[in-house]
């Protein structure tokens, strides 16, 4: 009989062996997707430039969108190599007064890098804790998975941050869209948070949401 502390080392040393059969799995995105990931390209076809991604060089527009921040990503979609490596980044470019609104990634954890500007980023807590601090040029936070988080330009000029995620696919809810970009009926939502109901529509509108 093998004793739990020999069972448990074994065990542990077969998880590790299990971790990576390949050294890459660039995404096959002709191929069927499966509940792991995407299938992979076939090795013979992978070429250097499969690991190249030169998106987040170039600054997005801040005034294309409502809360005045252009977000880049390179996940996993846009970054085929990504794929089951448990990694992936976005730059985003933040006008002075621009957010990005309390939003989840439910399947990362993230670390955001302000690397030009001053933002305020924080979040929120499981036990409802907040937990916020103004960074400058230089300074990192860490962001738990899963927890409601944001970002707003706290400075007079236009900020620059990169972010890191722990999932090539970290999923993204923003709160702003889960409550009036969709069909959510305005009734329940004044039930359900207390907000009044004409302010609930007017928010609608500005979200192309109905109901």
């Amino acid at each position: 009989m093998i004793s739990p502390p020999v069972f448990f080392i074994f065990s542990l040393l077969l998880s590790f062996s299990h971790a990576a059969v390949k050294d890459f799995c660039v995404a096959d995105f002709s191929a069927p997707e499966g509940p792991a990931g995407y299938s992979c390209k076939n090795p013979a076809n992978v070429t250097v430039d499969d690991f190249i991604y030169s998106g987040l060089g170039v600054a997005g527009n801040p005034s294309n969108s409502i809360f005045k921040t252009a977000i880049t990503n390179a996940l996993v979609d846009d970054f085929p190599a990504l794929n089951g490596l448990g990694v992936s980044m976005a730059r985003a470019d933040i006008a002075p007064g621009g957010v990005i609104p309390l939003h989840t990634h439910p399947r990362a954890s993230e670390i955001l890098f302000a690397v030009e500007g001053t933002v305020t980023a924080g979040f929120i807590s499981a036990a409802n804790d907040v937990y916020i601090k103004t960074l400058n040029k230089g300074d990192i936070i860490i962001l738990p998975q899963g927890l409601l988080h944001f970002t707003v330009n706290t400075g007079s000029t236009q900020a620059l941050i990169f972010v890191s995620f722990s999932s090539e696919n970290p999923g993204l809810q923003i709160l702003d869209n889960a409550l009036f970009g969709n069909n959510f009926p305005t009734e329940l939502i004044t039930a359900s948070t207390f907000l009044d109901g004409a302010e609930i529509k007017r928010l609608k509108a500005v979200f192309n949401g109905t109901g």
